[in-house]
């Protein structure tokens, strides 16, 4: 592993730990050239996705996109960042398993999306606009009533 201070490739691992769900390792790490101290997180990684652009290029699947991508839909909004990594998590292994090396943009997007609306409504509005690309207030109020009309439908459920 590459120190980020000083690019040294001679790194010794100190300590491993699984997170929580032990989907992930956390290795502390120090530099044997500039004893710089650094984290890494190793997962497991079932096959190599390619991502197939609007424009039809492809480019590797990259998950660090996917989850800047969410937290921007999240900015200031209160969800802890345990359920936020989950939640990628979830959609990566859903992508990983569902049998194609390559995938659309659009089925990721609609992805996230289905997620992100069971996450925070309001990240989910934010998403959508950006993905489904909102020219007008209108775009904007289609989605609150779908928002609305689902949660009416909850409401009266549970009436019953």
């Amino acid at each position: 592993m590459r120190c980020p201070n000083c690019n040294s490739l001679d790194t010794q691992v100190k300590d491993s730990r699984p997170t929580e769900d032990s989907s992930v390792i956390r290795r502390r790490r120090v530099c044997v050239a500039c004893e710089f101290r650094f984290t890494t997180f190793e997962r497991v990684q079932l096959r190599e996705l390619t991502v197939i652009k609007r424009n039809g290029r492809r480019v590797p699947f990259d998950r660090d996109k996917l989850m800047r991508s969410v937290q921007i839909s999240l900015r200031k909004r209160q969800v802890e960042p345990e359920r936020v990594e989950k939640m990628v998590s979830t959609i990566v292994r859903e992508l990983e398993t569902g049998g194609e090396a390559e995938i659309s943009s659009e089925v990721i997007g609609e992805t996230v999306m289905e997620h992100l609306r069971t996450l925070d409504d309001v990240a989910y509005v934010r998403f959508a606009s950006v993905y489904r690309n909102f020219r007008e207030a209108k775009d904007f109020a289609d989605v609150l009533g779908e928002l609305s009309g689902e949660e009416e439908a909850r409401l009266a459920a549970i009436r019953k």
